[in-house]
């Protein structure tokens, strides 16, 4: 099978490395970091993956014009994209962390802070199992209840068909949405050992 040329977007913040790691160990070596726009409407597929607060980066995505760039590649082109933590975060129409902020707008919906019951730590940072509710190829050969590593205060709503997977933390938390090539998981699958990897895998055989 030809290997697909997977770029993992590059702007600034995010776990770059890591993901780039991960994708190494699974044997995808078509893969580079890259904020180039040539590289990025040129791949098979791309990652975006994100740590840190969403207005930064948001910021740094406008400020790089990769906000546009990547509207041309997953809007316009169909280009299969998975969005990492924050990265997934990006893709709603907005988030209320430290303000008002306006992201990507591809799967409508708005991040909001975690409202917990009270023995609850804001933020969810461990393990935590996930159901998945549908029998997405992102989640094929992980079994019924895999876990993942989570790190997150905020957290995205969105309508419940675009959610593809579910964790419980005190409430409900969307753990996976998708629409159409538009994939995004609220945790760390390169942190998550071999459910993490599943994922990842299962993400560059699309």
């Amino acid at each position: 099978m030809k290997q697909p040329v997977i770029i993992i977007v590059d702007y600034g913040i995010g776990n770059t490395f890591s993901v780039s790691n991960a994708i190494s160990a699974l044997g995808y070596h078509k893969h580079k970091i890259s904020s180039t726009e040539s590289d990025i409407l040129d791949a098979d597929a791309l990652i975006l993956p994100g740590v840190g607060s969403f207005e930064a980066c948001a910021s740094n995505l406008r400020e790089r014009q990769l906000d546009s760039v990547l509207n041309e590649a997953v809007l316009a082109r169909s280009k299969p994209i998975l969005g990492i933590c924050v990265g997934m975060q990006l893709m709603a129409t907005s988030s209320e962390e430290n303000g008002l902020h306006v992201g990507l707008d591809w799967i409508p919906g708005r991040v909001v802070k975690l409202a917990l019951p009270e023995k609850f730590a804001v933020p969810h940072v461990g393990w935590n199992d996930v159901r998945p509710r549908t029998s997405d190829r992102l989640f094929s050969r992980t079994s019924e209840s895999p876990n993942f590593y989570f790190d997150h205060s905020y957290h995205y709503q969105c309508d419940s068909a675009l959610v593809t997977a579910e964790c419980e933390y005190g409430i409900p938390i969307n753990a996976a949405i998708q629409k159409n090539n538009i994939y995004g998981v609220q945790f760390h699958p390169e942190k998550s050992h071999r459910f993490g990897m599943q994922i990842l895998k299962n993400f560059a055989e699309l």
